[in-house]
């Protein structure tokens, strides 16, 4: 048996993690100089009060190597291999941590994402079921590596305070973002996160315009399952997104899930974004 394991950012639903049997290491959360586990002991509702409440936006913390050696260790134990997926290293230092290990276990494979969120998250269930299915290590790090690259992850930004305090953007480019009303769309490109337009007007017309956009005459989707992932606060916004997915009606599956603390600290409250794979 191969066991999955991955890092919170993954931010699939409890249900699929439990269902099948994923285990997460949380990365660190740094809030007014305590440190906290992601979705562990703190949660995005946490973070949104103390910043609303003035506070410093808070800080994330990769899994440090004592920690994946431990559960590498505990999980080879009863599996004959690990593999764990870490979200890509253009964001954290996981993946190098990861690295070294299971430099130090035997049978531990790690892989890179390249991506972070839900686009992290669907490499995580499909390892997974290919395990459930009896594929081999090999087999799944074939799956993987060739579907890191077809894998479309955006994402569309209410505000930019949480960037701005987190040093993502400048003071200027928030201030002239907010004045406009701008909403600006980012999207993973070669494992880092460029902005590829910038929308405007309120947050339920920009992302019903975002959606239609993102899927208008596409042929190039596979269509057996997307995943609608989001921070929203502002009631009707997700299921409104929702309503459009199924009113297309392509789709086999949608899988809905709400970022972790992980996500939260660097986008902040009522960002929501579309993952799904290219042919």
């Amino acid at each position: 048996m191969i066991k999955i394991t991955t890092d919170s950012t993954c931010d699939l639903p409890e249900e699929l993690l439990e269902q099948h049997h994923i285990t997460v290491l949380p990365l660190g959360i740094v809030k007014a100089g305590k440190l906290y586990q992601d979705g562990i002991n703190i949660r995005t509702a946490d973070i949104a009060a103390h910043v609303d409440a003035g506070g410093e936006i808070t800080t994330t913390n990769a899994v440090n190597v004592a920690d994946y050696e431990a559960v590498f260790r505990r999980e080879t134990e009863r599996y004959g291999a690990v593999i764990h997926i870490n979200i890509g290293m253009g964001f954290s230092c996981c993946h190098q941590n990861a690295k070294l290990a299971a430099e130090e276990v035997p049978e531990v494979y790690v892989v890179d994402s390249g991506n972070l969120t839900m686009g992290h998250g669907m490499l995580v269930l499909a390892a997974a079921e290919a395990a459930e299915a009896g594929k081999s290590v090999g087999e799944i790090l074939a799956l993987l590596e060739e579907m890191i690259p077809r894998i479309e992850t955006s994402f569309v930004l209410d505000r930019l305070d949480y960037m701005k305090k987190g040093g993502r953007c400048s003071a200027v480019t928030a201030l002239g973002a907010n004045l406009l009303k701008l909403h600006p769309c980012v999207e993973v490109i070669d494992g880092r996160m460029s902005v590829t337009k910038k929308y405007r007007g309120s947050m339920e017309k920009v992302l019903g315009e975002y959606v239609r956009e993102r899927l208008a005459g596409r042929t190039d989707i596979d269509t057996r399952r997307i995943f609608l992932v989001d921070t929203c606060r502002t009631p009707g916004l997700t299921e409104s997104v929702r309503a459009i997915l199924e009113e297309d009606g392509r789709f086999g599956q949608i899988i809905c899930g709400k970022a972790g603390c992980t996500i939260f600290c660097h986008c902040g409250p009522d960002t929501l974004g579309l993952v799904f794979l290219r042919k």
